[in-house]
């Protein structure tokens, strides 16, 4: 049987005042259907009223069947990662530039939020990355990707010295700016700006692109999502080189560190409407259908 969403949990992009008539006209649509609202503490800071209770981000991941972002692609990957353990549904509102995650327009949402509630919608299932920094034998760190993740330096343009192994076998030994490791719904982002493939978002892999390779051979190469990707960093401690993961949370990283990096166990839900077109996202907002 379809779900049909009662508990609506609303996440909305921070620091940003433009989102709040949408994310008003959001609140008192849902309240109309007889839906329950709850409000993450960035969506409150635009929509303040005692009939609707605000929770943290986990919190509220533990109450809803059905989160709805107000913001841009990098607000949904913010969301995706923070709920896909909880097995929350996700849904974008689209008020950023792309939309590739967030693909309802504010005009349409009143439209496409009752099909949605009526049974009429899409589910995928996105991948994510898991990564272990490894150091001296030992897990110092543990993040997780939508998108992708960035090894790179951070303080000074020099390229970086990298090892990467595909399940314990040596693929090569990398010297660029850095190297992105990508999920497919990552490969229309800083992969592609790389050179690497669009990958369908239902294929099981995973892209890895360097980033202005040394020798020129060094190319974007696709792998299995079951595959165990290891990275060691070379160089002495001055290296500052650093993970990024989908551009929005980073750590340092050390000579001699190990970075592993799987599949992670959890897919995230997200929900489109029914007449969602990957292939005429592409052609949209690549501009392919464009006239020279």
């Amino acid at each position: 049987m379809t779900q049909i969403f009662q508990t609506i949990g609303l996440i909305s992009k921070p620091g940003d005042a433009t989102i709040t008539a949408t994310l008003t006209a959001l609140i008192n649509h849902l309240i109309k259907r007889g839906r329950k609202v709850v409000l993450d503490e960035s969506a409150a800071a635009y929509f303040k009223t005692p009939s609707v209770p605000v929770l943290g981000r986990q919190a509220l991941a533990k109450c809803c069947d059905l989160a709805i972002v107000v913001g841009g692609d990098g607000s949904m990957l913010s969301a995706g990662r923070s709920l896909v353990d909880s097995d929350v549904a996700i849904l974008g509102i689209n008020l950023g530039r792309l939309g590739f995650l967030a693909d309802i327009s504010p005009d349409e949402m009143d439209e496409r939020l009752g099909e949605i509630f009526a049974g009429s919608y899409e589910e995928e299932q996105r991948t994510l990355l898991h990564a272990r920094i490894i150091r001296a034998g030992q897990c110092i760190n543990e993040n997780s990707a939508l998108n992708d993740m960035v090894i790179h330096k951070w303080d000074i343009a020099r390229m970086i010295e990298l090892d990467t192994s595909i399940d314990g076998r040596l693929l090569n030994s990398l010297r660029a700016d850095g190297l992105i490791i990508s999920t497919p719904t990552g490969s229309t982002a800083y992969a592609l700006s790389g050179g690497g493939p669009i990958i369908d978002p239902g294929l099981c892999a995973l892209v890895l692109v360097p980033v202005c390779p040394h020798t020129l051979s060094n190319r974007p190469i696709v792998v299995s999502d079951q595959s165990s990707i290891e990275i060691l960093v070379h160089g002495d401690d001055s290296n500052q080189a650093q993970i990024t993961c989908d551009g929005q949370t980073n750590y340092e990283l050390a000579s001699g560190d190990i970075i592993r990096i799987e599949k992670k166990a959890k897919t995230l839900r997200l929900i489109h409407p029914q007449q969602h077109d990957h292939f005429s996202t592409l052609r949209k907002k690549l501009h392919w259908a464009e006239q020279p």
